[in-house]
Order: C-alpha cells, then sequence, then structure tokens
C-alpha cells in the first residue's frame, strides 16, 4: 500500500542527515578539548555545522508541520482516548514478548492507522513536543541576548543549556530506537525499502 508521499520521504531524509550531523557536532562541541579526539570535529568546525544544520532543521521541521497540517499525513498523528492505555499496554506486551512468540502484530499497518498506538505517543512527544523544545533552546544558545537572565536564582544560559543537552540525548535514544524497530518489518529491509519507495510491504507479503 502507498503510504510514504514524495514530501514526506524527502523530508525524512533531510531530517535523518540532519538529526545526526547534529548529534555529531553537538557530541564534539561537548568533549572535543585542548587533545581533541580522533573522531570528533575540532571546537569551532562543530558549531559551524552545528548552526548551519540547525538553521535548516527549522525550515525543515517548518515544512513538517505545514505538510501535516494541509494533507492527509496529519491525521496519522491524531491521539484517540479511547483505549488509550489500555492500547499501548497491547502493543508493548507484544514488543517484549508477543512478537518473539511469533504473534501477529495487534495493531498492523493499514491505510487509516500508519502508526500502532506506541509508535504514535512517541513520535507525537518527539515531534511536537521535544523537537520543539530542541529549536527553541538552540536558538536561546545561538542568540543569547534573547535569553532570561536568571530564573529562580540560575543562569538562564545554564538553564537553556541543559534543556537542550536533555532534549538532545533524548533525540538521540529515540533515533537508535527508531532504527531498531525500523527492522521489525515483514522482512528486516522492508521498512527502509517503504521509505525509499513509498509503499509499505505488509507482514503478509
Amino acid at each position: 500500500m502507498y503510504l510514504y508521499p514524495k514530501w514526506l520521504r524527502l523530508w525524512h531524509l533531510i531530517n535523518a542527515i540532519l538529526v545526526v550531523i547534529l548529534i555529531y557536532s553537538g557530541l564534539s562541541m561537548q568533549y572535543t578539548g585542548k587533545e581533541d579526539p580522533l573522531l570528533l570535529m575540532k571546537f569551532a568546525n562543530a558549531v559551524r555545522w552545528h548552526n548551519s544544520a540547525a538553521v535548516i532543521l527549522i525550515i525543515s521541521y517548518a515544512g513538517f508541520v505545514a505538510g501535516n497540517l494541509y494533507t492527509q499525513n496529519g491525521r496519522f498523528y491524531r491521539m484517540e482516548r479511547k483505549n488509550f492505555w489500555s492500547d499501548i499496554r497491547r502493543q508493548m506486551k507484544y514488543y517484549s514478548l508477543g512478537m518473539f512468540r511469533g504473534e501477529k502484530n495487534p495493531f498492523p499497518v493499514t491505510l487509516d492507522s500508519k502508526f500502532n498506538p506506541l509508535q504514535k505517543l512517541t513520535y507525537v512527544l518527539i515531534m511536537y513536543f521535544a523537537l520543539p523544545l530542541i529549536i527553541i533552546s538552540g536558538l536561546g544558545l545561538m542568540f543569547p541576548e534573547i535569553t532570561i537572565g536568571r530564573i529562580f536564582g540560575v543562569s538562564g544560559l545554564v538553564l537553556t543549556d541543559l534543556l537542550h543537552i536533555i532534549m538532545g540525548f533524548l533525540v538521540t535514544v529515540f533515533l537508535v530506537i527508531h532504527i531498531y524497530t525500523c527492522t521489525l518489518g515483514s522482512k528486516p529491509t522492508s521498512l527502509f525499502r517503504g521509505m525509499i519507495s513509498g509503499y509499505h510491504e505488509s507482514d503478509d507479503q
């Protein structure tokens, strides 16, 4: 079934490249010193790469939000209250036990439901909570003059930096889990192929 339109696949590719650059350059800024580790960039280069990728990410994110507002793709991110927690428990039980027993996914991909309940919750938290906080805190670090001076007696810049690092860590963890779960399709490579072709391969194929 055709699930991934061209604009979404292009955004996904750009976003993946940007996130990898941001993680790598961010780690480089955090851990480089006078004796730079072999696998990290020099600090000045890391700052340039990080800032450039961040600007492109903001534009890319605006495109993602607009795409979800003005196309059918936005419906996949709408949360439903009915059976919310029970559906998440069912999906967690499948991931932790059921799939190792050869059971079928309780929430298979359809034209009306691209994400299972756990995926939907995770994607909403990452795309509409963590990413905006990363962008806002990143802008605060890029332009420290707009950051509040002190909050509850603590430097606003320090708190902004801390928020940026925490959200960046969560996105990094999400990326690792996301890559792993992408191997859980009908074949280990089927979900990766789907993001190239636009067509999802069902478990029956």
